[in-house]
């Protein structure tokens, strides 16, 4: 195998929490001791400013024409774009002016997540979308459902890849518990916003106790209005491990997402998944035998109770950053 000199860009990154900054350090992790090198180009380089509505992400205002002289410099072989925000845009602009041939990935529904908050028309955004993936060589994407979808929505279905996700099994089946809440325990771990549809699961007419492992823009509306939730705010993975571990069932109410990392974290815990059948869970567990993924997530919490937690993390074993950084090897187009 051919070891690279590789550059990835991302305008998500620490202290942000989520899918995209989890998959972008893993991968760059696994690359590494696979013998290539790696370096990032990330919103710490640069001076930034808090998104409208997402304060978390931090939007870069002096990538360009800095970004050049990184590029240029560091003269890379491979390079992958994980974003659509600036530096993401700027460095897309940088390697079609130099004929440079460059991957780009679709990690988040981000015509859906506009939609949800300032309503601009879910097609609009899908027309940016495949403007700014159109020159890329190849576009990976999470699941085959999301591959579907994207084509269904006018991408490229060659340039469409399908690019799984990782779980660090030795943490997660490795939790202990916090303590002894009243059962059957049911957890959420995510962020907590609109587009999480996370009052799906707050509202959930269920017995026992809910738990909300995270932080967001509606913590303080949700808190004072679902006084009798356990509030976790942020933790870290080992921490997280200990309340899955002391939990039944996992609920995700996310209609959004694109995988949901979160989902195969739990699964490696003994979790079963409480889902909508939408995109992400269906890859995930649909079809298999601890599917309980229903339209109606009442429906989907209680038939989750019954799945035996072994064959949980026996599923979850399929899922490795290993992997996902073979299947980044596979689909990266090397400059020379």
């Amino acid at each position: 195998m051919d070891r690279y000199k590789i550059l990835i860009i991302t305008d998500a990154w620490f202290p942000q929490t989520n899918g995209v900054v989890r998959t972008m350090y893993n991968l760059g992790q696994k690359l590494q001791i696979r013998g290539h090198i790696v370096k990032y180009i990330t919103p710490k380089e640069f001076i930034t400013f808090p998104m409208p509505t997402y304060p978390e992400i931090r939007l870069s205002l002096n990538a360009w024409p800095k970004i050049n002289k990184i590029i240029k410099n560091y003269n890379p072989q491979v390079v992958h774009i994980a974003t659509e925000g600036p530096l993401g845009f700027f460095a897309r602009k940088y390697c079609i002016k130099n004929k440079i041939k460059f991957t780009t990935s679709y990690h988040t529904k981000f015509p859906e997540y506009v939609y949800e908050r300032i309503k601009i028309p879910i097609n609009f955004s899908y027309r940016f979308m495949r403007f700014f993936h159109k020159h890329s060589q190849s576009i990976l994407v999470t699941t085959q459902t999301m591959k579907e979808e994207l084509f269904k929505n006018g991408f490229d279905e060659n340039k469409l890849k399908v690019w799984t996700r990782g779980v660090e099994h030795k943490i997660f089946a490795s939790g202990t518990k916090v303590k002894d809440f009243k059962r059957p325990v049911w957890i959420y771990v995510g962020r907590v916003a609109i587009e999480k549809n996370i009052k799906a699961f707050l509202e959930l007419d269920v017995e026992g106790t809910k738990i909300v492992v995270g932080d967001g823009p509606q913590m303080h509306e949700v808190k004072r209005k679902y006084p009798n939730v356990v509030y976790t705010g942020m933790l870290n993975d080992k921490e997280i491990a200990n309340y899955l571990a002391s939990s039944d069932v996992f609920v995700f109410p996310s209609k959004t997402d694109t995988f949901g990392i979160v989902l195969i974290e739990a699964l490696a815990a003994g979790l079963p998944i409480a889902a909508y059948r939408v995109p992400g869970p269906i890859d995930i567990t649909g079809g298999t035998e601890i599917d309980s993924l229903h339209d109606d997530l009442k429906i989907s919490a209680l038939k989750a109770l019954k799945i035996d937690r072994n064959k949980c993390k026996a599923l979850s074993s399929k899922y490795t950053w290993e992997e996902c950084a073979k299947i980044f090897e596979e689909n990266c187009c090397p400059n020379y």
